[in-house]
């Protein structure tokens, strides 16, 4: 089967363009699994998909699918997209975080004569379960994570079960990004550039967290890691396979586990993998951090870490934001990644209730 994994394009730092990660992790399962796979990042491109799916069907190589990813701001697009898809006799998939918080949504009216099917949760094995099970002629029974409409009647199935081996999976599908269009990952503090070949890289998934602000503990709030040795085959083929010239790390939390983290910048050190700048794109947690990982941090490659600060106020902290960290700690692991030479950013929430 032939399929367009897409996403819609973010209102928000217009100027910053990031690959979307999860739908290259979505293409390599379903290119292991013998389906054809583009992705489609609107931020990026010049033309509507609408374009890519008729060329394909001018050369003889119709789309059969579209898998659209959507945020809660992006829904309205993804809709307007899946609804375009229809018009054009595709088979419709929408999947992302809203559709994890909210699954029901799409395949009630007007949106369920346009949207065929909705997964909740994690949804790369699901997703390949699905395609085969539609290129062999069957109807899909309950698969894990699946909402459709049987006729009046919404079918919906548990969620997804979180992948456990993260290893299993292959490497997202890099090559399928054009690459040359994305930006810089952090452009507000190191100033735009788009002759940047800014790759991303999750070396686990989850959050074991439950602060009040978050998605985690809705979307995945069990913390999942991949092996060091999966991590650093990966950090290869960035580096020297696709020619990256920065790496972010998009985890919520990769530092949970301290000895884990130390041992992969040990690694990337020893692999001479360190000529390649890295940032923690999302916050660290400061109360998983010391000296000693900063430094080996610093001798890695990477060049600046941000944390997630949230308040200066520690009833906030504790009673409103429920971040499990203190002031104190925060204050110390500024003042430990600033002495290993990094540099520091915090993150903030401005108008949080309470």
């Amino acid at each position: 089967m032939r399929i367009i994994l897409a996403s819609p394009e973010a209102k928000v730092w217009s100027e910053r363009k990031h690959i979307p990660l999860g739908l290259g992790y979505l293409a390599a399962v379903l290119r292991e699994g013998g389906h054809e796979c583009m992705i489609y990042d609107a931020a990026i491109e010049d033309v509507g998909v609408d374009y890519y799916i008729d060329l394909a069907e001018q050369r003889g190589k119709p789309i059969h699918m579209i898998g659209i990813t959507a945020t809660t701001p992006l829904i309205g697009d993804a809709w307007e997209m899946a609804q375009m898809a229809k018009k054009r006799g595709l088979i419709t998939v929408l999947g992302g975080p809203h559709l994890t918080i909210m699954p029901f949504e799409s395949l009630e009216a007007p949106h369920h004569a346009y949207v065929d099917y909705v997964f909740k949760g994690e949804a790369e094995y699901s997703l390949l379960e699905l395609v085969n099970t539609l290129e062999a002629g069957r109807k899909p029974g309950l698969l894990p994570g699946i909402h459709f409409r049987n006729g009046e009647e919404i079918v919906a199935s548990p969620e997804s079960p979180m992948i456990p081996d993260l290893d299993a999976l292959p490497f997202p599908a890099h090559d399928l990004f054009k690459i040359d269009r994305y930006t810089n990952l952090q452009p507000l503090t190191d100033g735009l550039d788009r002759d940047a070949r800014s790759f991303t890289i999750l070396t686990s998934r989850g959050c074991p967290y439950k602060c009040t602000f978050c998605s985690k503990p809705v979307t995945g709030d069990t913390w999942r890691a991949r092996s060091v040795e999966s991590v650093v085959a990966e950090w290869k083929w960035l580096v020297n396979g696709l020619g990256a010239t920065e790496i972010g790390v998009t985890d919520d939390i990769w530092n949970l586990k301290l000895p884990r983290a130390k041992e992969l910048c040990r690694r990337l050190i020893e692999e001479g993998l360190n000529t390649v700048p890295w940032t923690t794109v999302h916050g660290m947690k400061v109360n998983h951090t010391d000296l000693e990982l900063f430094q080996l941090m610093k001798g890695a490659g990477c060049k600046r870490v941000g944390f997630g600060v949230e308040n200066g106020d520690e009833k906030m902290l504790r009673n409103v934001i429920r971040k499990g960290q203190t002031l104190d700690q925060v204050r110390e692991a500024f003042k430990n990644a600033k002495a290993a030479g990094l540099q520091t950013m915090g993150f903030f929430i401005f108008g949080m209730p309470g």
